[in-house]
């Protein structure tokens, strides 16, 4: 049996130009080619390579999300709530990303506007949302038994608060509002923080 020709491309290369492709033009405002002259693959190779649009599309976010969650992780490792936090948001502005990486959150913005043929991928990215804010108030009822966090935090409240900001920012970072304006917006949020003052302030952030 012969064997099918090798690749001629990088797969892992390609992919990553199709994440900052949906990162910054979302799932329906990218067309096959659209990602076909991003990728600078023919049709029939992204295909054989990844299937159709949509399934191209979840395998973009499965190495996005990788990437993410796993720096996000380390973020929330800190013993200081209010130093990861202030983190956790600073990610969302995209004031340290490297050059040409969009701001925002692939997650968030990737189905911000969806017709109904679109659903599923909004279903999954509401699912993996939902996955990272369990990660999130788990992690705040390990600082509120540490002592980190008032004993009468309800931190499944506090979690969704924290969350509905860091999607407020990549709205309006979508919308076109600058890393300092939202890096502002972010210390203003801090102000109200319950955690334990943090004299050292938060750390630099390089959004991944």
């Amino acid at each position: 049996m012969a064997r099918g020709r090798p690749r001629e491309f990088d797969v892992d290369e390609a992919l990553d130009k199709a994440i900052l492709l949906f990162w910054r033009q979302g799932y329906e405002g990218t067309s096959l080619a659209d990602l076909i002259e991003a990728m600078g693959i023919t049709k029939p190779s992204l295909y054989a390579a990844f299937g159709n649009k949509e399934e191209l599309f979840r395998k973009a976010v499965d190495r996005y999300a990788e990437r993410r969650i796993a720096y996000m992780d380390t973020i929330l490792d800190q013993p200081s709530s209010r130093r990861a936090i202030e983190g956790f948001l600073m990610l969302f502005t995209g004031a340290e990303a490297p050059d040409g990486t969009p701001s925002g959150c692939l997650m968030v913005q990737g189905a911000l506007v969806c017709s109904p043929d679109g659903d599923s991928v909004k279903d999954d990215l509401q699912s993996r949302r939902m996955s990272n804010l369990k990660r999130l108030c788990e992690r705040l009822e390990r600082w509120k038994a540490d002592g980190d966090l008032p004993v009468d935090t309800d931190t499944d409240s506090l979690g969704r608060y924290v969350i509905t900001v860091a999607n407020g920012l990549v709205v309006q970072a979508n919308g076109g509002a600058g890393p300092e304006q939202l890096r502002t917006v972010v210390r203003q949020f801090m102000q109200s923080w319950p955690g334990k003052p943090d004299d050292a302030g938060a750390p630099s952030i390089c959004a991944a």
